[in-house]
Formats: structure tokens, C-alpha cells, sequence
């Protein structure tokens, strides 16, 4: 599989060997803890150590503009995505979008039955380093805002790569990591019909994820 991907209105070929989902990432452990706490009230299983990180099929990975489900309860996260391509660092956003009644009895398999929709344009990650910190990412489900914050509330870049580095080496050649999500507006997952996912720049840039969700429970078959 080899994804077609617009930095700066070059292409970008991606090929990717290995897709990566770090999760419960956020620099406040603290609060990180307390979000566990919370998760596992909704039956939502405890991760043995964070952050996370969870190896999923390379092939999950997509730019497509619809993806297909299995079940109507699924959902996604605004996640800033990490691509190491021909030795360089690149962003993208993304979306790790889950099945969330699986997630109550397997976290890791509920990643991975699922696509993991990125924007086809991508920032070099050497040009946006320095106000990195000003970034926002936001998100909305069917137009309605969903999450919004600052890339601060998470590990930064590198901090991920040395997470990576720890327990996968440090062959990252073709990896996509996904870096964590901020928290949900209200609290409460939704399970619509269209995702938006933004990252915005502080000199006005953005990169977008759009993408609609079809299950084919819904089929009349």
C-alpha cells in the first residue's frame, strides 16, 4: 500500500511498514490518571502502563474521504499523526477512530477493526517545531464541536519518538504514529456520521481530515 500525500504541493510517496496508536499521552499524568479512573466507570479496561502504545496492520491506514464499519458504535479522535518518510519527521492529522463497544472488552482490537483516516497534506516537521506549543487541535462530529484545545495538553514529538524508540527501536522508517487526543467536549463519545479533524498553526495554516462513516450494519442486504 502506498499513500499519495501534498507537502507544499509536492508529492509525497508514503509506504507505510508499521502504524502505531499512542494513547493516554497527555503531559499532565496526573490528570491522565484521573481519566483512566473515569474510563473505567463506562467499563472501559485500564492500559497496563502509560502512555500507551498499540501496533496495529500497517494497511488500517487511509486517506480516503469515507471509511466502512462494522456496528453503528463507532467514533472518532483529532489526533496530530507523525510520518518518518525518506528520513525526515512529517505531521499529519489524523483521526483514530474506534469501535466503542468492543473497546469496553478490548482496547487494542477496537483500534484495530477500525480505518485510521490522515489528511493527504502534511507539514515538515522541522519547519513548525518552533511554535509547535500554539498549535490547535480541534475536531467537530456531523458540524457540532467535538474537542478543542492546544498541542500542549500533549507529549510533543519528540518526547513520542523517544517513547517509540523505547519499545519498538529505533528502525522508524515508514512508521505512522498517531500521538493521543484531548478530551471530549461534554464528556460524552458520539457516534455521527461525518468527522472533521483540524491542526491549526499559529501563522494560519491548517491541515484537515475530513471523512464520512458508513456501516454496513446499515446495508439491506
Amino acid at each position: 500500500m502506498v499513500l499519495q500525500l501534498d507537502m507544499n504541493g509536492t508529492t509525497l510517496v508514503f509506504a507505510p511498514r508499521r502504524l502505531l496508536i499512542a494513547g493516554y499521552t497527555g503531559r499532565d499524568q496526573a490528570a491522565v490518571a484521573r481519566h483512566i479512573a473515569e474510563l473505567r466507570e463506562h467499563g472501559i479496561p485500564a492500559p497496563e502502563r502509560t502512555p500507551a502504545l498499540y501496533a496495529l496492520a500497517p494497511d488500517r491506514l487511509t486517506t480516503a474521504e469515507r471509511i466502512d464499519v462494522v456496528g453503528r458504535e463507532t467514533s472518532g479522535e483529532a489526533e496530530f499523526v507523525l510520518l518518518a518518510v525518506g528520513g525526515e519527521l512529517y505531521i499529519a492529522v489524523g483521526s483514530d477512530h474506534t469501535d466503542r463497544a468492543l473497546e469496553r472488552h478490548h482496547v487494542a482490537r477496537s483500534k484495530q477493526v477500525c480505518p485510521k483516516p490522515i489528511s493527504r497534506a502534511v507539514w515538515r516537521w522541522a519547519e513548525v517545531r518552533d511554535g509547535w506549543d500554539r498549535c490547535q487541535l480541534r475536531s467537530t462530529v456531523d458540524g457540532t464541536p467535538y474537542q478543542e484545545g492546544s498541542v500542549a495538553e500533549l507529549l510533543p514529538p519528540d518526547a513520542i519518538l523517544a517513547l517509540v524508540r523505547e519499545r519498538v527501536g529505533d528502525a522508524l522508517e515508514g512508521s505512522a504514529i498517531f500521538c493521543g487526543t484531548l478530551p471530549l467536549l461534554g464528556g460524552a463519545f458520539r457516534c455521527g456520521a461525518q468527522f472533521t479533524a483540524v491542526l491549526a498553526h499559529p501563522d494560519g495554516r491548517e491541515l484537515r481530515c475530513a471523512y464520512t462513516v458508513a456501516s454496513v450494519d446499515d446495508l439491506d442486504v
